[in-house]
């Protein structure tokens, strides 16, 4: 793909992809996608250069946040849980006690700090061990795509 070719990404690709950006200028480096517990996959996790895990759920439209069922689960996974929209989202939706985002494809701005709620240390450790796993065996993937076949 492209640099400038976003058209194959999906609208919460896109934001994803403006989060990850904001991160990185923070300090933070990010995965997408990743499964922290069987049944749930978060949309961006970042750790930062304390070893602090945000999670960031993206959501393109009304009906992609109405359908989340699972982002509740998602805050034992976290010290801190973010929202990330783009800026035609109605985000009188998003409860007020959870970070908020503003994002598009090329950046992002957090508008509302997400509360602390500190891991404990063992599940810290469990999460950055998993982080650490998906990195490197995404990295893997992109030089040697046959890897996948010892993976399962």
């Amino acid at each position: 793909m492209a640099h400038d070719d976003l058209r194959p990404m999906q609208p919460g690709q896109l934001l994803a992809r403006g989060v990850a950006r904001h991160l990185a200028a923070h300090g933070f480096v990010s995965v997408e996608e990743l499964v922290p517990a069987r049944g749930l996959r978060v949309d961006v996790m970042g750790l930062g250069p304390k070893g602090e895990i945000w999670v960031v759920e993206c959501k393109s439209s009304r009906a992609d946040f109405q359908t989340d069922q699972k982002w509740q689960g998602y805050l034992e996974w976290c010290d801190r849980f973010f929202w990330a929209v783009d800026d035609r989202f109605p985000t009188e939706l998003l409860p007020d006690d959870t970070g908020l985002i503003m994002a598009d494809a090329y950046d992002a701005e957090i508008l509302r700090m997400g509360p602390e709620t500190r891991l404990a240390p063992a599940r810290r450790k469990v999460m950055v061990q998993k982080f650490a796993t998906q990195a490197a065996r995404r990295l893997q993937m992109l030089r040697d795509p046959d890897m996948l076949d010892h993976w399962g």
